[in-house]
């Protein structure tokens, strides 16, 4: 078993609230529960450390502007929430064999006691042992093992700090199961610093959503996803930007990033030409410090839209597909 390095919080915490039972709940009341507040899994989002989303994304969620985002299909079996949710009792079950503590489901979204906002689903509790309280059961498959190849991600650090931030728990052990085979458990001890930072954090977070103001952007494509979401149609306005100084800076910024990026993209064209040239009809080339692989992809066959429009318009009619347009964001200097 690894732990996660921290420093023991020694003021006396209080006990979290139970918001809801979640027993019964359909999944939609359950979603619409965690509008309310910011819960575990939000938590490395709220505070712009998601790999997978990003603030403005997260504050559309929560204030009921998600409609046109993409959904997890709880039922899709290949997704990697499918696979979480079948596998969850499977993994703590193995922990339980592994570690000897017993664990018991806890059905009920809890709240913090002082910071409503603050909301936790907890996958299990851990009974009769003095030194761990909670239990996280994740899993990880081929494509997402590497994110533990240096012990518990960030995001989920902070997912299970929130945990013990609602609950005044003081350690949690969080279980993975790594491609199906291969089980950890890593303890995360209560740090009181940390949680004292974290509950800063997402308490500015939760005025963006108690004030109907979105968060900056930070650039990912999550980021991408929320403004193409927020603002899928342009009404023909013109906003005059000229005398507005930070907008101006900003726009020069970005033409110059343009160029660089153009300036890099052709000298990495005329490198990679150079390797090309040297390898001819070699498929693979050795360097000191990597290699490069030039190979040709397998013939393949596609539908020839125009001549099958000529000769079978009729029949092509039958099968049009409307396609919604999107925004193109054009710069011209």
């Amino acid at each position: 078993m690894t732990a996660v390095a921290s420093s023991l919080e020694v003021r006396p915490v209080k006990k979290a609230l139970k918001l809801v039972k979640t027993q019964d709940l359909s999944r939609d009341a359950w979603l619409d529960v965690r509008k309310r507040g910011i819960g575990s899994s939000d938590a490395a989002a709220a505070v712009g450390l998601s790999p997978y989303k990003s603030p403005l994304e997260l504050w559309l969620e929560k204030t009921g502007r998600d409609a046109a985002l993409p959904k997890a299909d709880p039922h899709d079996e290949t997704s990697p929430m499918y696979w979480g949710t079948l596998l969850e009792p499977i993994v703590a079950t193995h922990y339980s064999r592994r570690t000897g503590h017993k664990v018991r489901r806890v059905n009920a979204v809890l709240q913090h006691p002082d910071a409503p906002w603050m909301l936790a689903n907890i996958d299990r509790e851990v009974i009769g042992a003095p030194e761990v309280q909670i239990l996280e059961c994740k899993t990880a498959g081929i494509h997402g093992s590497f994110h533990w190849k240096d012990g518990v991600p960030e995001y989920v650090q902070l997912q299970v700090m929130h945990q013990l931030a609602v609950t005044g728990k003081q350690a949690a052990d969080v279980a993975v199961l790594l491609g199906g085979q291969e089980l950890q458990i890593h303890r995360i001890e209560r740090d009181g610093e940390l949680i004292d930072k974290l509950i800063t954090l997402e308490a500015a977070f939760w005025r963006y959503v108690e004030t109907d103001t979105p968060p900056p952007a930070d650039g990912s494509e999550s980021a991408e996803r929320a403004l193409r979401c927020l603002y899928p149609f342009d009404s023909g306005r013109i906003l005059d930007f000229s005398e507005d100084r930070p907008m101006s800076a900003l726009f020069s910024d970005l033409v110059n990033v343009r160029l660089s990026l153009a300036r890099d993209a052709e000298v990495e064209s005329q490198l990679k030409q150079q390797i090309q040239e040297r390898m001819g009809d070699a498929t693979r080339a050795l360097f000191e410090t990597g290699e490069v692989s030039w190979k040709r992809s397998k013939d393949s066959s596609v539908l020839d839209v125009s001549a099958l429009t000529r000769d079978y318009p009729e029949l092509t009619g039958q099968y049009v597909k409307s396609k919604p347009g999107v925004r193109r964001f054009v710069v011209t200097a």
